[in-house]
């Protein structure tokens, strides 16, 4: 049984936001979940400007979606070639992840239900947070 870990955070790395589903679900029908969730609905100034993914959760519907909720989509087309890299913008994400995986119940799925692989997901997630906050003070 396999699983895919998807991750929302901000530009240093810090995780927003995480789901877990079946590793044959496409990335695509997890963008719009991802998305509500930077839609605060008492400070909608504190709303990102931009929001950066890799290919796989290119559409046009929800680059259309990110559009009207004042976001300015930044997600590499499918197919494209010659486009700037995410490079960048993507090392935080990717430091993120291979942070989470240093936790061993995440790094091999041991857990046959859904719901105990997600909360050790949550578990690593305010792990990265705590960690953060502590080198802040």
């Amino acid at each position: 049984m396999g699983s895919k870990h998807h991750l929302l955070t901000d530009a240093g790395g810090l995780p927003l936001a995480s789901f877990v589903t079946a590793a044959n679900v496409n990335d695509v029908r997890l963008l719009l979940p991802l998305a509500v969730v930077l839609l605060p609905k008492t400070f909608p100034e504190k709303r990102p400007r931009e929001l950066h993914a890799d290919r796989g959760y290119d559409s046009e519907g929800h680059r259309a979606f990110l559009e009207l909720l004042g976001i300015e989509p930044h997600l590499r087309r499918r197919g494209a070639r010659g486009e700037e890299p995410l490079g960048h913008h993507r090392w935080p994400v990717e430091r993120t992840f291979a942070h989470l995986k240093k936790n061993r119940r995440l790094r091999t799925r041991y857990d046959r239900s859904h719901h105990i692989h997600r909360g050790f997901l949550t578990l690593g997630c305010i792990k990265l947070a705590q960690r953060r906050l502590e080198r802040l003070c």
